[in-house]
């Protein structure tokens, strides 16, 4: 008989990647979002309980990320029966590690394993693409890509593509006790652009990418510069340029944004690496008056899961 419940866990992640904007992420081992995810027989879906939020997330299945992906899911296949979704929030809200993506990912993940045919988990993508849209009002797959597959992934509008990473390279990312909500992020984005700057960041996306298949660090020291997003972005984070500067001064290959921020990331050539650097870079946030949590993680991280 199938179960008729399923949890899942989906981590977080670091969307953009600077020079990936809505395209281009990775996971982190550490965070997660948890979802608790039932078959009912009536045919909707139903948040049953949010819990670990600082914010009130919204219970109208249709505004939250997992509600707004289960009922993608149900309405593409023409299921009869419904979901009941329990949260359970480990990633914090509005720090730019991925957390709204994070739900719709687990409660799919769990959704997909209630099915009388589970789909494989790049076919989960779509819907991941519409939970998303419930939070920033835009279907990128720079953080759901990643989550579903793990690692880092290139996620277009309809295809995912893993980009594996030498196994040593690690990154950090710290998240500063403050809030950036992805709305607020994206309005600084309005306005012209100059040419020469989306040729520059296309030269650098094609060296990180090549620099990551390669394995080839100064590629990706050469290419991990957002000349397009950070510019506009860096004035709404306290102690960016500190932050990030630190990073650079402990051999990073590069430092920027993690999704819209307000947490920052770095990319190492070795755990060791990025360890020695954890320090400096909270020791920025705090000059700026805001204390901090770091995580250190595999560049390679993991993809979301059942639990059970």
């Amino acid at each position: 008989m199938k179960p008729q419940q399923a949890i899942a866990c989906a981590p977080a992640g670091i969307g953009n990647l600077g020079v990936g904007f809505d395209i281009l992420g990775h996971t982190i081992a550490g965070p997660r979002d948890t979802a608790t995810v039932r078959r009912i027989d009536s045919p909707h879906v139903h948040i049953a309980a949010i819990r670990g939020s600082s914010a009130d997330l919204p219970q109208d299945s249709a505004h939250n990320t997992a509600g707004a992906a289960l009922i993608a899911l149900r309405e593409a296949l023409g299921l009869p029966f419904g979901f009941e979704i329990e949260l359970d929030k480990g990633i914090p809200f509005a720090a730019g590690m991925g957390g709204s993506a994070a739900s719709a990912v687990a409660a799919l993940v769990a959704a997909n394993a209630l099915l009388d045919s589970p789909l494989p988990r790049a076919a989960l993508y779509p819907f991941a693409l519409t939970g998303e849209a419930a939070a920033s009002n835009s279907r990128q797959g720079d953080n759901v890509g990643p989550m579903l597959l793990g690692g880092i992934v290139l996620a277009t509008a309809d295809r995912l593509v893993r980009i594996v990473a030498p196994a040593a390279w690690h990154c950090i990312l710290v998240h500063p006790e403050t809030t950036l909500e992805t709305r607020h992020a994206r309005d600084v984005l309005q306005g012209a652009w100059a040419l020469r700057d989306f040729v520059a960041q296309s030269a650098n996306l094609a060296q990180v990418l090549l620099g990551c298949e390669r394995g080839n660090a100064e590629l990706v020291r050469a290419g991990l510069r957002d000349v397009l997003i950070e510019p506009r972005r860096a004035p709404l984070i306290p102690g960016f340029s500190q932050v990030k500067q630190a990073a650079l001064d402990h051999a990073a290959l590069g430092a920027s944004i993690s999704g819209a921020g307000p947490s920052i990331f770095a990319w190492f050539e070795s755990h060791a690496a990025a360890q020695q650097a954890v320090t400096a870079m909270q020791a920025g946030f705090a000059d700026a008056g805001l204390a901090s949590d770091a995580f250190v993680s595999p560049i390679n991280g993991p993809a979301a899961e059942l639990l059970g």
